[in-house]
């Protein structure tokens, strides 16, 4: 039987899910549509340089299929693990932009979403609202 408190914590951890998942479903779109975008970032962040039209969209599409399987709650562990690796990795390689906060203040936004990640992950056996129950569900506390 879930009680009062489990049921409101599930259903906070759907909505960052699916707040999360809104984000990163949109880079991945990105990536695919604009693929001009994704390498200019690849060059400026990450130093590599480049990166054809169709390295970029295949990146796009895989980083898509893993946001999709963590939007419905597939195989918590690892797809809520990836996402946050991605976005861990996004957060901390663009540390040069936090040296002048008021001239790049949306990447401050990077910080809470990437404390949602966290959350999510060490959470995701809690995350059961809208979740593909059982399919890749982590096997205890650890994962």
């Amino acid at each position: 039987m879930i009680n009062e408190t489990d049921r409101r914590l599930s259903a906070c951890l759907v909505l960052l899910r699916l707040g999360v998942g809104l984000v990163m479903l949109v880079w991945s779109f990105d990536k695919i549509l604009n693929p001009s975008h994704g390498g200019a970032v690849l060059e400026s962040f990450y130093g590599i340089a480049g990166a054809g039209g169709s390295v970029i969209r295949a990146i796009g599409i895989l980083q898509g299929l893993i946001v999709l399987a963590f939007l419905v709650g597939f195989a918590r562990t690892w797809t809520y693990g990836a996402v946050l690796a991605m976005h861990g990795t996004t957060t901390l390689i663009s540390w040069s932009a936090y040296l002048e906060p008021l001239k790049n203040i949306l990447f401050f936004a990077a910080w809470p979403m990437l404390a949602a990640c966290v959350t999510l992950f060490v959470l995701r056996d809690h995350d059961r609202i809208a979740s593909l129950s059982g399919v890749g569900r982590s096997r205890g506390p650890t994962g």
